[in-house]
């Protein structure tokens, strides 16, 4: 064999191996980590919680489609579809799952893969975490309600409706709903107010309840916090609604979709956090190591044009305070 001929055979064999190099090095890469994000609610309105998960990604250096991947699964409001997204979510095999908006550990059978929840009650007394600041097996995240804001909803709607009995929607199989009443009933005997106490458990029980509160003529209604009524909050309004009464709420939602006013925890920060903390278990942090968040941060909202529908004049201290007014 000459050597001009060796010499061209030895250089196609080194432009092989160069133009390989990028799929050698494109297969030792590590897969790109994937999110399950599961949620019992309808995507449509849920964009700005979305973004603010992915923000909290963002700042522990995660982007969705650059180096981390979202498998999104809604529930679009029925609880009972639950259990079969996360079924899904477990053989496609996520490296963490975000358990959101109503749905919760006890709906994602896995004790092996990591979980980062908002908590709609204690996730003590739940049975998620063995504590607070030490979680102990494969959940942690953030506590969504507050049983004592249900004082700080009275007060409130004392400002805007300071005469007549106030009624109390409770949901007595909420784990926190005795805590709920007790603080009301502290809160109205401070302010010198009377209240009415109505309680459904069921979709079916709210009918009863709201009748229960028109035969009581009670001037001003508190739903309190309750992932219940959050979930059947599109009923929930309607029934409100049909008194034609002031109402306060825990979420933002139910004003933005009708409601006169709200105070609770900010969502938005729930699902910020979420964000930083799924980041976190994904550079290989462990739920159990990781404290159960309570919230810090509170949200105002009043929609005026509900207002003026009831007749009601809000007090510019009111709007003052308010974090988003809806005109």
């Amino acid at each position: 064999m000459r050597f001009d001929q060796l010499k061209r055979r030895e250089f196609i064999t080194l432009l092989g191996s160069a133009a390989a190099w990028p799929l050698m090095a494109r297969a030792q890469q590590p897969a790109m980590p994937v999110i399950g994000f599961l949620n019992a609610q309808k995507a449509a309105g849920f964009q700005h919680l979305v973004a603010a998960f992915q923000r909290g990604l963002n700042e522990v250096g995660f982007v969705e489609g650059q180096n981390v991947a979202i498998e999104y699964r809604w529930a679009d409001g029925y609880i009972d579809r639950l259990p079969a997204l996360a079924d899904e979510l477990i053989r496609r095999r996520v490296d963490v799952i975000v358990a959101t908006g109503g749905a919760n550990p006890t709906q994602v059978a896995t004790a092996s893969i990591p979980i980062v929840a908002s908590f709609g009650g204690d996730p003590v007394r739940l049975g998620h975490a063995a504590s607070l600041n030490r979680p102990g097996g494969n959940i942690t995240g953030m506590i969504v309600l507050s049983f004592d804001l249900e004082a700080k909803r009275l007060e409130l709607l004392h400002e805007l409706v300071p005469r007549g009995s106030v009624g109390v929607l409770l949901d007595p199989a909420f784990d926190w709903a005795d805590l709920q009443q007790r603080v009301v009933e502290t809160a109205a005997a401070t302010i010198g107010r009377e209240i009415r106490i109505a309680e459904a458990s069921t979709d079916t029980d709210l009918e009863k309840a709201f009748a229960i509160l028109a035969d009581a003529h009670v001037a001003a209604v508190v739903v309190t916090g309750a992932p219940l009524f959050y979930n059947l909050r599109d009923h929930v309004l309607a029934l409100t609604a049909r008194l034609a009464l002031p109402v306060i709420y825990e979420q933002r939602e139910y004003t933005v979709a009708g409601g006169l006013t709200s105070y609770g925890t900010s969502v938005p920060n729930v699902y910020r956090q979420i964000g930083r903390y799924t980041g976190r278990v994904l550079k290989g942090e462990k739920p159990a190591d990781l404290p159960i968040l309570q919230p810090v941060k509170f949200d105002m909202a009043i929609n005026l044009k509900t207002a003026k529908a009831l007749g009601l004049d809000v007090p510019t201290s009111i709007l003052l305070r308010a974090d988003e007014v809806i005109e």
